[in-house]
């Protein structure tokens, strides 16, 4: 099963704090492109990683032409064409940029959106920014679709200030869009909140399409209410297989293996083949990114996605 994005890396300060260095990434069959990554690096407001950094906020460069990026040849090679900087900070501290790298070919459908609340309007959401691959007709739905507060993914992840999965959307009555997304099958949604400003709101949506899926599984981990363990709230591809068993019927504590450590750190990780010896997985999962949700220096959720 061939996913959505292709490629992942997260991007993190150097000792001095000057420059973003690679940490880790997940890069598939594009081998040639993590050579390139591995020799780079990116000061403030520098490359897309830069300019994340700078603004704090999510951004989607569709095209690569004529923008910052800054590995537009080395990219274009291997058939990667848009990428989308996601920034953890801790207060105003940067913990981390993951970049997300997409390529466009006949069966790419999915979708990863930006929304955001207005300066004259703080109380509705409005796409920002938005990567759809195939589905043109669901972009144009997309563009001129405003959602309140507790109102469709977006808005649901306002009103809970915490990441929301949403099985099945194209029948959830929960979901603002979900004809649109039936007929763009569309099956599956993810919203992680960003919280940069008093009164200013982000919320980064990945939509999952069944032939091609942001990720071959995606979990929420939110802390008990004695704030001492990770539990899985919620999960996506769970059902009876190894991986349901070893990661969703347990809890977490803080350092405890991957996901804890990143409670622990405040810093998103990839680990790469069996997750340390951990799983031999039937589905062919060969990485996991976890990234820490985190408000006002407090974690309130850890997110996965397994490609």
């Amino acid at each position: 099963m061939k996913t959505f994005i292709k490629v992942t890396e997260i991007w993190v300060p150097n000792k001095e704090h000057t420059h973003l260095v690679l940490k880790e990434g997940t890069y598939g069959d594009y081998q040639n492109f993590k050579k390139i990554s591995q020799q780079k690096q990116f000061a403030y407001q520098s490359g897309l990683p830069g300019k994340v950094w700078s603004s704090g906020l999510p951004i989607i460069l569709k095209d690569f032409e004529n923008s910052y990026f800054e590995r537009t040849e080395a990219a274009h090679k291997v058939g990667l064409t848009c990428a989308i900087g996601f920034p953890v900070f801790s207060g105003e501290f940067l913990m981390a940029v993951i970049v997300f790298l997409c390529g466009d070919d006949e069966d790419h459908a999915g979708a990863i959106e930006i929304w955001r609340n207005q300066p004259d309007n703080l109380d509705e959401l409005q796409l920002v920014n938005g990567y759809y691959g195939t589905l043109n007709h669901f972009a144009e739905i997309s563009v001129t679709t405003k959602i309140g507060k507790g109102a469709g993914l977006p808005g649901l992840v306002w009103a809970s200030n915490r990441p929301i999965l949403i099985d099945d959307l194209g029948h959830s009555t929960e979901f603002i869009r979900a004809n649109d997304a039936q007929q763009a099958g569309i099956s599956t949604g993810i919203g992680i909140p960003l919280n940069r400003e008093i009164g200013q709101f982000h919320a980064v949506v990945f939509l999952s399409a069944k032939a091609t899926p942001i990720a071959k599984r995606m979990q929420i981990w939110i802390p008990d209410e004695q704030h001492e363990k990770l539990y899985c709230h919620n999960a996506y591809g769970s059902q009876n297989d190894s991986l349901a068993k070893i990661f969703e019927a347990k809890t977490i504590s803080k350092g405890e293996d991957i996901i804890g450590k990143v409670w622990l750190t405040g810093v998103p990780t990839i680990v790469e083949s069996n997750f340390n010896g951990q799983l031999q997985d039937p589905a062919g999962i060969s990485a996991l990114l976890a990234i820490p949700v985190i408000d006002k220096g407090v974690l309130t959720a850890v997110v996965t996605f397994m490609f």
